[in-house]
């Protein structure tokens, strides 16, 4: 493969992760079969915390599976990009770049009017792709802060928090510098980025106004 045939798959690549990212199934799911807008059901966040409220924990977690697969199959379509195989640091940045395509379809859909969530289940799968040790790690840690605190926002921001510490401090270690500078990078972006999208979350915590993460019954039904 070319080097020319290289970046115009690299450019089509990102709009594909785009368009990708912007495939919302909170909202489809919600107005296709419950017949309801989940921009107007408890915190309006087409995501899958606030899918469990309205269509209980099945959908859900379907709901977070799908985001989440989209965020990783993006990040997967860098192997289609050979040349990039023999160079990792081209390879990571190609997959940070295809996950934050993804995660920026998902909080500003084309389909929906550029109304959608917070991307956490998005990032989450870009970060799957790209560095599942410590995505692992992150996935304990808001287990646990979720089972003593029952906020998901709390948990997700926990989490995030300590992705780039480990990155830093801890996955560095164990490589070569030279390799990680871009996954150093990213995960300090990526952190920032999810506070900015929960600063709602922490202005309702901040009020007590955030409602705890329990699982119940569908308010609707089909």
């Amino acid at each position: 493969m070319s080097v020319t045939l290289t970046i115009w798959l690299f450019i089509i690549f990102i709009v594909v992760s785009y368009l990708l990212g912007s495939i919302s199934p909170a909202i489809f799911l919600s107005k296709k079969i419950y017949g309801i807008d989940i921009h107007e059901y408890g915190s309006k966040n087409p995501g899958a915390n606030n899918v469990q409220r309205a269509m209980g924990w099945h959908m859900g977690l379907v709901v977070f599976v799908i985001d989440l697969l989209k965020g990783t199959a993006a990040c997967c379509l860098v192997y289609f990009l050979p040349l990039l195989k023999d160079a990792p640091n081209l390879f990571v940045c190609a997959q940070i770049v295809f996950g934050f395509a993804a995660v920026a379809g998902h909080i500003f859909p084309l389909y929906h009017h550029f109304r959608g969530g917070k991307g956490v289940s998005t990032f989450c799968g870009a970060l799957l792709a790209i560095h599942p040790g410590a995505v692992l790690i992150c996935t304990v840690i808001f287990l646990i802060v979720l089972y003593f605190t029952r906020y998901i926002s709390i948990s997700v921001i926990a989490a995030v928090t300590c992705f780039p510490l480990l990155v830093n401090l801890l996955f560095a270690l164990w490589l070569d510098p030279q390799e990680t500078w871009a996954l150093r990078i990213f995960s300090i972006v990526c952190g920032v980025t999810i506070w900015l999208t929960h600063l709602s979350n922490l202005k309702r915590l901040y009020h007590g106004t955030e409602e705890k993460f329990k699982i119940r019954r569908p308010v609707h039904k089909i």
